[in-house]
């Protein structure tokens, strides 16, 4: 890169780590989806003695299972608020693990040093998906297992993304839509011929959690960091909260059933090639 290009990469790094940090991600895992970790961590097979890399690990939700499988597990993330909670969630869980700030544009780890790779719903923020999942693909070994979860485009957290984006400020340049990484295609062609076994499978995690739109709307204002970021991002105009507001909670009453939501993700797991 360019010195130019250095500074900005920098700062939307910056930007990013301050988004996260906003409210309470530990929450929203812990009370919305504390199982899709789990998930993916059968999914890619964790067990005893694995060597295992979580990217964009956040508080842990794939991090702190693997660890309970028996698995010597390292979590990194960008922000390290998230994972200071992360550690006290595995200490009261019982489990021991490596807590790490590193982006996963750029991780700091050798070729080859893990067995399994993975990430739930946080490499798919990194701004750069090429430069993503070519790291997904370097640190894993020859015949190891890359595992992912992802929101998709379609999906209640990809629509919420399309939601929020006429309110948002413009991306960086060169930063691609995080629910990308939920489409199929373009997660084969990330991967590409670097990987075999590839399995990519629409899944739901079921979320009854929120007895009314407005409530799921209030609660992610709260709690999830690129909500609240966006809501900041219009504090100076009422107008434009009162739609969003209004936006949000129309987004919620038409993606709920029965009090039931159904949030779809991508499920990936692939094999490094020799």
């Amino acid at each position: 890169m360019m010195i130019d290009e250095v500074e900005q990469d920098r700062a939307v790094k910056a930007g990013h780590r301050r988004m996260w940090a906003l409210g309470s991600y530990a929450t929203v895992a812990a009370e919305v989806i504390p199982e899709l970790g789990a998930t993916l961590v059968r999914a890619a097979g964790v067990g005893p003695g694995d060597r295992v890399l979580d990217v964009a690990a956040g508080t842990g939700n794939a991090a702190v299972p693997a660890a309970l499988a028996g698995a010597d597990v390292v979590a990194s993330d960008l922000t390290p608020e998230l994972l200071e909670i992360g550690r006290d969630l595995a200490a009261r869980r019982g489990v021991t693990l490596e807590w790490q700030q590193a982006d996963a544009e750029a991780l700091p780890y050798a070729d080859g040093e893990f067995d399994r790779v993975l990430s739930c719903v946080g490499v798919m923020f990194a701004p750069r998906h090429r430069a993503a999942a070519d790291e997904l693909v370097r640190v894993c070994r020859p015949g190891g297992t890359i595992g992912l979860v992802n929101w998709t485009p379609e999906g209640f957290i990809g629509q919420l993304f399309a939601t929020m984006k006429p309110y948002a400020p413009a991306p960086p340049p060169g930063a691609q839509p995080p629910p990308l990484w939920g489409n199929e295609e373009h997660v084969g062609a990330l991967l590409g011929d670097r990987v075999t076994d590839l399995v990519l499978r629409r899944e739901v995690v079921t979320v009854d959690r929120f007895a009314a739109p407005e409530e799921f709307r209030d609660y992610f204002k709260a709690h999830y960091g690129p909500t609240i970021a966006v809501y900041a991002a219009n504090a100076a105009d009422p107008e434009r909260v009162a739609a969003l507001d209004a936006d949000l909670a129309d987004l919620a009453r038409r993606h709920t059933e029965a009090g039931v939501m159904r949030w779809e993700y991508l499920l990936v797991t692939a094999r490094r090639g020799g």
